[in-house]
């Protein structure tokens, strides 16, 4: 793989992601009891949302019975796919694979299209952030035909990967070479300094959001909450964080493998699955990390002025993307 920043190997270990997988499945609950009592978050202020988090449904804090629950579930789900067909369009149009062959006599009128037509493209290059200035950069020296490429090969992956899947038990996957991820990470798959981690990962997202969930950074940060922030064995800390010792600095990330991430939202998805048929609530496959994606910003959101101290100034969370 050719990210610069790579995680340890050992975080490819079998035993390592059982590991993983086990602090996700013990800390689960305790956000979903919140997730649903809070209605996503939307129905609390922010010190009434940390107070919950901090209580995690104990000492006194009255549960949402199951009546409640499923009504709860399925208005969230319902906003949820609603806010992600917003601007999806625009993704599906872009992204077509007969329209992106049609660019290939005029891959500089596809980066133009990328710069117009992309909703996180082009609120990024617009936006006046400082923070971006170096996306900004990258952008406007990127190679048209290597941005077309790309943009091509994720379009024909995610394709072909829904068509073969579209009859799979998807819940028989039990392990990450049952995912079939792996190719992601590449560099066939990746323009370095413009369609990273975030953003190829939104690309596909969009495409097929019953196969491929967004790796955004609420989505790494959520991770580590999950797993209690335990290094969990790793010798240079968190997989799932950067730290700059010299600067005191901690951010998610940005270079965490979309393969890994991938298989851990998976974990997540069965475990909201779950509870949804627990309370009698159809989960649409179709959309299924489209609820994934809700609860990671969820947890985020429960720990937002914790990131803040932590974090970098410049990791601002409205470009998630990047």
């Amino acid at each position: 793989m050719y990210y610069p920043n790579n995680i340890e190997d050992m975080c490819y270990d079998e035993q390592h992601i059982e590991r993983v997988i086990t602090e996700i499945k013990a800390h689960f609950h305790d956000y979903f009891d919140l997730f649903v009592e809070s209605e996503a978050g939307t129905s609390l202020s922010s010190d009434h949302l940390k107070k919950l988090a901090e209580k995690f449904g104990v000492d006194g804090t009255v549960k949402t019975r199951k009546k409640e629950t499923a009504v709860v579930l399925k208005n969230i789900i319902a906003e949820g796919i609603g806010k992600f067909e917003k601007d999806r369009e625009a993704y599906i149009e872009l992204l077509d694979e007969e329209a992106l062959e049609e660019y290939e006599d005029n891959p500089a009128g596809f980066k133009s299209s990328l710069r117009k037509d992309c909703p996180i493209i082009r609120v990024t290059l617009m936006s006046k952030a400082k923070e971006l200035d170096k996306y900004r950069y990258e952008f406007g020296i990127a190679n048209p035909n290597e941005l077309l490429t790309v943009c091509q090969n994720l379009s024909s992956f995610a394709n072909k990967y829904s068509k073969e899947y579209e009859d799979f038990e998807y819940e028989s996957i039990r392990s990450l070479a049952d995912l079939e991820f792996k190719a992601i990470d590449t560099e066939d798959y990746s323009v370095i300094g413009v369609i990273g981690g975030g953003i190829k990962s939104q690309f596909i997202y969009n495409l097929h959001p019953a196969f491929f969930p967004y790796r955004s950074k609420d989505a790494i940060w959520a991770l580590w909450y999950l797993t209690d922030k335990k290094t969990l064995g790793c010798e240079e800390g968190s997989q799932f964080l950067m730290i700059n010792v010299e600067k005191s600095l901690t951010n998610q990330n940005y270079f965490y493998p979309y393969e890994l991430f991938s298989f851990y939202a998976y974990q997540v998805y069965l475990l909201l699955k779950k509870e949804a048929e627990k309370n009698t609530v159809h989960f649409p496959d179709e959309y299924r990390y489209v609820l994934v994606d809700q609860f990671f910003s969820f947890i985020v959101k429960t720990h937002e002025e914790d990131i803040k101290f932590i974090s970098s100034s410049s990791e601002d969370r409205s470009y998630s993307w990047i």
